[in-house]
């Protein structure tokens, strides 16, 4: 649950958001500009101490979605047990967001597995590297018009042997 305060004090910093409650979660859906703003705001006057995950969302052939991916922020307030979801929709070709490395330096990995994975580029991001993939990897398979059974990237990777002995 998450105090009226908490979505009170987002409400004149962050313009256009749109706030929606399910099960007693708190999403709220911010345009890309205002995300880092959204993030410190929660962080330093909210309390929200700890970025539990960051993660993607693929709406391709969705029925009714608008755009193509949706980015997720999940925040916790440790002294006041609130929980909020962040959303930034994203389309292509402009798959970039502000980094959240210098708010919470656990981000750092979380945004290098949704770009290896998804191809959502974080800007001003310390090492923007593949961490799941090896770097010769050329596409995201978590995006939904990845086919099934790959596209043959396998045949470049380095061939990994184990030491006898």
């Amino acid at each position: 649950m998450i105090l009226p305060e908490t979505l009170e004090a987002l409400t004149p910093a962050v313009p256009n958001m749109r706030i929606s409650e399910f099960r007693g979660q708190t999403r709220v859906v911010v345009a890309r500009d205002s995300i880092f703003e959204a993030l410190r705001l929660l962080r330093d006057s909210r309390g929200f101490d700890l970025l539990v995950d960051i993660t993607c969302v693929d709406y391709l052939n969705y029925r009714d979605a608008t755009d193509r991916f949706g980015l997720v922020y999940l925040l916790a307030a440790t002294a006041t047990n609130e929980r909020i979801t962040l959303r930034v929709l994203l389309n292509e070709p402009d798959l970039t967001v502000p980094s959240a490395v210098p708010l919470w330096e656990g981000a750092n990995w979380m945004e290098r597995e949704v770009w290896d994975m998804f191809g959502i580029v974080f800007q001003g991001h310390p090492d923007h590297r593949r961490i799941l993939l090896p770097e010769e990897f050329e596409a995201h398979p978590l995006r939904k018009d990845y086919p099934l059974q790959g596209r043959g990237e396998r045949h470049n990777f380095p061939v990994l042997t184990r030491n006898e002995g």
